[in-house]
């Protein structure tokens, strides 16, 4: 059964992410997350056999517009590569806060070099380049929201 700070914790992950609609089922307990407007409203409703547990519902955030800085344009004929995220969670450039991160522009990767870490529900998922390459953009800061199939890197293919 999910504790009451873990739905909370799922409710602004849902909040702050693209998706409409989230269900979680796990041993009789139902956990159906749906919002309204994609910027402020989410609807959780929680159901368990034999307790009652009410739905929590979070405070209505405000729309922030964050001037967003355009991409340093880069050659169409160069092999770039996305790496992108497996899923929704919290991008970390490094293992622990005090760590150096895991690589940095202009860093040389194989296939199998974790590049960060995307945590989701307290999981901590190490995210590999996939090619063989140098590091050419972080698309991401550390500790931001990531979706799923989000671009994190662009790596130049060798």
């Amino acid at each position: 059964m999910l504790k009451i700070e873990e739905i909370k914790d799922l409710i602004n992950l849902i909040n702050d992410s693209n998706i409409s609609d989230f269900v979680y089922e796990n041993e009789g307990a139902k956990v159906e997350i749906k919002k309204n407007r994609p910027e402020v409203q989410a609807i959780a409703a929680v159901s368990a056999p034999a307790q009652q547990v009410q739905a929590v519902q979070p405070q209505a955030a405000p729309v922030v517009q964050e001037e967003v800085a355009q991409a340093p344009a880069v050659s169409s004929n160069e092999n770039l590569h996305k790496v992108t995220s497996p899923m929704v969670g919290t991008f970390y450039q490094s293992a622990t806060p005090d760590a150096p991160a895991y690589v940095s522009v202009g860093d040389k990767v194989s296939k199998d070099t974790v590049v960060c870490i995307v945590e989701a529900m307290k999981l901590f998922n190490e995210i590999t380049a996939e090619v063989e390459g140098e590091i050419v953009e972080i698309l991401v800061k550390d500790g931001e929201l990531v979706e799923y199939g989000e671009p994190l890197f662009l790596v130049k293919a060798l």
